[in-house]
């Protein structure tokens, strides 16, 4: 055995090469084709192996065999007979709705038809516009604490307002306040402590609560720092506060606290403590989950004794529900804590001060605004119900100067478009083995515009060519009808029946013109050798009709059924022939001057010696004429008259009518001539179209005395005669002589005529030549020639 000299790297190249053909073998094996199993006998049972397998509803399909066989490899299948038309497969379809438009966000609908195991993508474009709206709702922790935090909020809002004149043309502004759940152990449930916590201080306090609205979204900075100044702080027992509870009810309650649609939404959480979580209730004993809704009744939370605190996965859902950006503004002791939070919640942000100064306040406003707006982060939720039976992907393409982190870009400047490429796939059917349709919803967090995927699961199989179930290897299903043609079949709804299906053009007896299959009411056309077979019901293609100019029908039709359909305007076999006649018309108005019939724009004479451009020439039309020459001479006979021509009849094909005056010629009239026995000349007329109809005889004729015509012809006679022998006589002259010279001595080959006798020489003339040849040895040869030859060459 020789040595594998050529390497891969550090492989020989031969090993390497048996390592593919075994891999190849090992994948091609039917122990490894997943779609390949016994257990597999119906359709529906088939696509579900995955988006790879096939099945074949062909009926002579490998007789004999069991129904798991019908399941395969496309490729396989074809290997097997069984063609592409007869097969059932995985489709998948994304189709994009975009008859609405949108300004940040598109394209706004999609849907998508998915199997099992199969997946569609589709892109996401999301544009940052400059200059939004903003709506800022203030959410203060007013716990005891925060008393002097409180106080420098009182000159925020005036100056915020200027200041974000220069990010935004209109910034409104709203206000709500938190403390603690009032129950114990949060709060000293003490009577004298639960009007007034801070007794103890000697300060009057207002009681704890969950959340209190105090200020819906306004654009009056002056309202605004009225409602703050009135603002008192309140106590409770413990160091976390409730303002995750009271963040869900801010961003939930949008009529209440007057979220605009438009805005962009900015949720500023102020406190100098960290939060309570779920299940921190339990401490309480309240044990009901959040329900994620609204409880807002006289601008009080109602179930903050009620329910447990939200979990962070329900705040954030309802923060990108809300399309509401959230800013954490904390004292540093916290910052670490709530760094931690932040990573959880979409389009966070989060700010460390010192004291809650106003200018410190303003300038993390502005900051936190400004980054919010650069980051452009996408998020895609599935219904709850069906989160398990799906997954998706999402690939940033961020624009230049910007960086992809995640499902988000970063530094994204305004009026820049990122694009999203987001995958869904499908992992199973649900388990009531029914089609389904679910919604998933794209947004970028923070945005009030989104994109919604409507998906729908294909978990069975449609019905095949011939309405015939295939969901097991027997013949037809059977089943009860609707009484409308339709059939309910297992697994497959309502099918049509196979003499409803509109698979037959109107006349035939054929499906799809006996060039396709019918599948659920729709023909495939064949695919040929020839050429394309397309058509509703494949009743056109491209290579079975006559070719003009090197084109199908001239290019002027399409091919149905081997014929030309012509264009308007054109007909023929091949559409090269135009409608028009305006070519066929005679100077006199009639088509083919009415002696035939315009084809392809061209005159077809009729066949009766009829020609030209119009059939306007007829020299054969004389025979025409010739042929009345017997009638007419009986008629001339008897004078005329029509009370002695009765026995001319016999001899007359058609009517005979006695005129003065000849029609004018043209269309049907033929004009002819007769000279009778005494040298008169009479004119006829005669129909030229089809059959011989009337005969018009002139009773007026044009004659000439018979002794001056005697003379003229003997005279004619004599002339020809004389000219006859003057001609022969110079002719032997001619055969005589070779010719005289000027001075008298004669040459060979040349003879001077005159210009009067030029005019009487023959142009050629034929002379006998004998040629002798003597060889010594030999008998002596002769050869005669005879020669014509031009008078005007001498002979040689």
């Amino acid at each position: 055995m020789t040595s594998c000299p050529s390497t891969y790297g550090s492989v020989p190249l031969c090993l390497l090469l048996c390592l593919l053909v075994a891999l190849g073998a090992v994948a091609s094996h039917p122990g490894n084709n997943v779609c390949s199993s016994p257990m597999i006998t119906s359709c529906t049972e088939c696509l579900r192996r995955g988006p790879q397998c096939s099945w074949c509803f062909k009926e002579d399909f490998l007789d004999g065999a069991g129904s798991s066989h019908r399941c395969d490899l496309q490729v396989n299948l074809l290997r097997k007979g069984c063609g592409p038309e007869f097969t059932e497969h995985s489709k998948v379809k994304v189709e994009v709705n975009a008859t609405t438009s949108s300004t940040q966000v598109s394209p706004p609908d999609i849907s998508i038809t998915l199997t099992p195991g199969s997946e569609a993508s589709f892109i996401v474009a999301v544009k940052q516009l400059p200059r939004y709206p903003v709506d800022l709702y203030y959410l203060v922790d007013v716990s005891a604490s925060m008393q002097e935090n409180l106080d420098h909020l009182k000159t925020v809002g005036v100056a915020l307002s200027l200041r974000m004149k220069e990010h935004s043309s209109d910034l409104w502004l709203g206000f709500g306040s938190f403390v603690d759940k009032p129950v114990s152990p949060y709060i000293n449930v003490h009577p004298t402590k639960i009007n007034n916590p801070c007794s103890d201080y000697e300060i009057r306090c207002r009681p704890a609560h969950g959340f209190h609205h105090v200020l819906s979204m306004t654009g009056n900075m002056s309202e605004f720092t009225r409602v703050i100044k009135r603002q008192r702080i309140s106590g409770n027992m413990d160091t976390p506060e409730g303002g995750l509870d009271a963040m869900l009810q801010a961003a939930e309650c949008q009529k209440a606290v007057g979220w605009r649609p438009e805005a962009k939404r900015l949720l500023l959480l102020m406190t100098d403590q960290p939060s309570h979580l779920a299940l921190d209730s339990r401490l309480a004993g309240i044990v009901v989950p959040h329900d994620g809704l609204c409880h807002l009744e006289n601008n009080i939370y109602t179930g903050s004794t009620r329910m447990d605190h939200p979990s962070l996965g329900q705040l954030s859902d309802k923060l990108l529900e809300n399309h509401i950006h959230s800013i954490f503004a904390v004292e540093k002791q916290q910052y670490q804590w709530y760094e931690e939070l932040v990573r959880l919640l979409p389009a966070s942000y989060l700010g460390k001060i010192g004291f809650f100064q106003s200018p410190n306040l303003i300038d993390l406003v502005v900051d936190a605004y400004k980054n919010l707006l650069a980051e452009v982060a996408l998020s895609v939720s599935v219904d709850d119900k069906a989160f398990s039976r799906y997954w998706t992907s999402v690939v940033p393409i961020c624009p230049n100067g910007s960086t992809a982190t995640n499902q988000s870009c970063s530094g994204v400047q305004p009026n820049q478009t990122v694009y999203f490429n987001v995958t869904i796939g499908l992992f199973s059917c649900p388990d009531h083995d029914a089609d389904e349709e679910i919604k998933v919803m794209v947004r970028p967090v923070g945005y009030n515009e989104s994109t919604t995927v409507r998906v729908r699961s294909k978990c069975h199989c449609s019905c095949g060519s011939t309405g015939r179930c295939h969901d097991s290897d027997q013949s037809p299903c059977t089943g009860a009808t609707d009484g409308a043609g339709l059939e309910q079949r297992p697994h497959q709804g309502l099918v049509m029946n196979e003499s409803k299906w509109d698979c037959r053009a109107d006349g035939s007896n054929v499906d799809c013109s006996g060039r396709g299959v019918c599948e659920c009411g729709r023909c495939v056309c064949e695919q040929s050798r020839l050429g394309t077979v397309y058509g509703k019901y494949c009743q056109m293609d491209d290579f079975s009709c006559p070719y003009n100019g090197g084109l199908l029908c001239g290019g002027k039709g399409v091919c149905v059924s081997g014929e030309c359909v012509c264009e308007g305007g054109w007909t023929g076999d091949s559409c090269g022939c135009a409608v028009s006649t305006a070519t066929c018309q005679s100077p006199d108005g009639l088509l083919c001057s009415g002696r035939g019939k315009c084809v392809c724009g061209q005159c077809v004479c009729d066949g009766q010696g009829y020609s030209g451009d119009v059939c306007e020439r007829c020299p054969a039309c004389q025979s025409s004429c010739q042929s009345n020459w017997k009638c007419v001479d009986c008629h001339v006979s008897c004078g005329l008259k029509e009370n002695e021509a009765g026995h001319c009849n016999r001899t007359c094909e058609s009517e005979v009518i006695y005129i003065s005056a000849m029609l004018s010629a043209g269309g049907k009239w033929l004009h002819c001539m007769y000279i009778s026995g005494d040298n008169c000349r009479y004119w006829f007329q005669t129909s030229s179209e089809s059959g011989l109809e009337q005969l018009h005889i002139s009773t007026r004729a044009e004659c000439a005395s018979r002794g001056r015509v005697v003379g003229t012809f003997l005279s004619v006679c004599a002339l020809t005669v004389l000219c006859g022998l003057v001609v022969v006589a110079v002719s032997r002259l001619l055969l005589q002589k070779r010719g005289w010279s000027p001075e008298g001595a004669t040459k060979d080959g040349d003879y001077l005529c005159t210009s009067k006798e030029l005019s009487y020489i023959p142009t050629s003339n034929e002379k006998t030549v004998t040629y002798r040849r003597d060889r010594p040895h030999d008998h002596s040869v002769e050869m005669t020639v005879h020669v014509k030859m031009p008078l005007g060459d001498p002979w040689q």
